[in-house]
């Protein structure tokens, strides 16, 4: 292994890590696509690229957070969508199933949990902190869909299920124990 190459592990339990090419190639973040994958790149952080891939995703929120409560889903549908190409190139081009350093389904899981939008600064960190526990945990079936769905398809879906699971807790925390002015 030379030293442009990394060890990467699969987010899979129990398989071995896997030699790669260069973990970025030279200019990598310059095509357009890789830059959008790559979260504007907040995915090329060296730790925890999900979550910083997720918290610049906030500031975009609050660039559409204000239209009309539909074109808010169809804003985030055809994020969904393009992130499926996206991330299903961008990954094809590393030729890595999942690169760490993928991050625009992490800024679409933030929509979609933010999609409730919380109109507090504490209604923001909740539904933050929500997304990453279950985008990390990937309890059932998170981690089944990362584990079965190929391409930018399965990329992008265990952050959907993540960010739909994570709405789903924000919702239940507002009606039932701490409100956030949702």
């Amino acid at each position: 292994m030379t030293i442009s190459e990394v060890a990467v592990s699969d987010p899979h339990a129990g398989q071995e890590p896997e030699a790669v090419g260069p973990l970025l190639p030279p200019g990598f973040l310059r095509h357009p696509i890789h830059l959008l994958a790559f979260g504007f790149g907040s995915g090329a952080a060296s730790r925890a690229p999900g979550t910083w891939g997720s918290l610049a995703a906030i500031p975009l929120y609050f660039l559409f957070f204000w239209v009309p409560t539909p074109v808010y889903w169809l804003v985030v549908l055809v994020a969904l969508l393009v992130g499926i190409w996206l991330c299903g190139r961008t990954a094809a081009h590393l030729g890595v199933h999942d690169h760490s350093g993928i991050v625009w389904d992490e800024f679409v899981g933030m929509w979609i949990v933010l999609g409730l939008h919380p109109e507090t600064w504490q209604g923001v960190l909740v539904a933050f902190l929500l997304f990453r526990l279950f985008d990390v945990a990937k309890p059932w079936p998170i981690g089944w869909l990362d584990r079965r769905l190929p391409g930018g398809f399965g990329i992008m879906m265990d952050d959907v299920v993540a960010g739909l699971m994570a709405l789903a807790g924000l919702y239940l925390l507002d009606a039932t124990l701490i409100p956030f002015a949702l």
